[in-house]
């Protein structure tokens, strides 16, 4: 396959986590021709010190790979500051780009089908985002992928042609919203994507996700996804910055290659309204609900 994608890695703290993703991508049926660029972010703490040199003392014994360019910064920028500025430059470098990072394991055939889709729907202007990760999809006979509204951040990829389109400054986001978007946004009320941008506007998220989804959905762009997930996320453990301890969106990876891609650029409807329905049962009973909160909070 010519003209593959380069990886853009995102680690900080985490030397374990870090290991895994990448034995696992190395695992990749592409790894070996594939570039990859680990951004490595500064201690935010002199706590975080010890780690973030673990990390950086790891990355730098990595091979397997066609090439590894280690980007270390000396300063703390945060994960938001460090996806976008890593983000923006390969696309900018090389026109598309693969994002990982550090919790994240991976099937053989990601970037198999990160590739084909880039290669695949480079034209259509209406593509912007890539995902690996799905829920959990239990009823349905869906296509091996399909396109949907929502961006998922748990390993993705674009193009600089849909990158462009990025809009971090969530006043000019907020002001393109009115009720009836709101409530298409959100998935008609079962995901607290909102939340997330309101949130993020009085200071109390720093997500870059949901900023990059806010753009594509007001640009009338979707995003491609595998209805079973090519990745799983392994930093539901309480050691993510942002991530808490559950396991509402653990998956088994799907093990084999995905063959099927969507010929029509509309949001697969069925699927839409399985992850609807997942949305809004994920929490499960309120005595699920009570045992999940006892477990995170109090035996942790």
């Amino acid at each position: 396959m010519q003209n593959l994608a380069p990886i853009a890695l995102f680690v900080y703290n985490r030397p374990q986590h870090t290991a895994r993703t990448v034995n696992f991508l190395k695992q990749n049926f592409l790894a070996s021709d594939s570039r990859l660029y680990i951004f490595s972010d500064g201690a935010k703490t002199p706590k975080d010190e010890a780690k973030v040199s673990e990390v950086r003392n790891l990355i730098k014994t990595i091979d397997g790979f066609k090439s590894v360019k280690i980007i270390e910064s000396k300063t703390n920028k945060g994960l938001a500051n460090s996806i976008i500025e890593g983000v923006t430059q390969l696309n900018q470098s090389y026109g598309q780009v693969i994002v990982f990072e550090d919790d994240l394991i991976t099937s053989p055939h990601t970037l198999t089908y990160f590739n084909e889709a880039l290669n695949r729907y480079r034209d259509e202007e209406k593509v912007m985002h890539i995902g690996a990760y799905m829920y959990h999809l239990k009823e349905g006979d869906f296509p091996e992928s399909f396109f949907y509204r929502a961006s998922s951040s748990w390993g993705w990829a674009t193009w600089q042609s849909a990158w462009q389109y990025f809009e971090p400054d969530i006043d000019k986001l907020l002001a393109q919203f009115d009720r009836e978007k709101i409530n298409r946004f959100s998935i008609e009320g079962t995901m607290n994507f909102w939340k997330q941008m309101k949130e993020f506007k009085n200071g109390k998220n720093n997500s870059w996700a949901i900023r990059w989804y806010a753009s594509v959905f007001l640009k009338g762009g979707l995003t491609l996804n595998p209805s079973q997930s090519l990745v799983n996320n392994i930093g539901h453990d309480g050691t993510g910055v942002h991530s808490g301890i559950n396991d509402i969106y653990n998956v088994i990876i799907n093990p084999k290659p995905i063959t099927q891609f969507p010929d029509e650029i509309i949001e697969n409807e069925e699927a839409y309204l399985a992850i609807k329905h997942f949305l809004a049962n994920r929490k499960g009973s309120l005595w699920t609900r009570i045992k999940r909160y006892v477990n995170e909070k109090i035996l942790h």
